[in-house]
């Protein structure tokens, strides 16, 4: 037998790497699940920037200047929800 990697080689460890990756993503999706009832009205901050497109600095400076509710948990910031909407409330006409 040669020392080479064969076609069948290579679909079994196709198949094994597709099982490892979908193991992964079933237990990060079951983790975010969990963190979501754990927390509810507290999005975690990576969320909230992708949700509103915006950087991390600038959801500093709304940590700093008050306008948006947060907690610091094992870390990591949450910050409210509800605060976060209120940001795009339309208030006396002006946005």
């Amino acid at each position: 037998m040669e020392g080479g990697i064969t076609k069948d080689d290579l679909r079994q460890f196709g198949l094994v790497l597709k099982n490892e990756i979908r193991k992964m993503l079933e237990i990060q999706n079951s983790t975010q699940t969990e963190h979501t009832e754990i927390y509810p009205g507290w999005i975690k901050s990576r969320k909230v920037r992708s949700m509103l497109d915006m950087s991390a600095g600038t959801l500093q400076n709304l940590r700093i200047s008050g306008k948006v509710r947060y907690k610091k948990v094992l870390g990591s910031y949450y910050y409210n929800e509800t605060d976060l909407r209120a940001l795009f409330e339309i208030k006396g006409g002006k946005k």
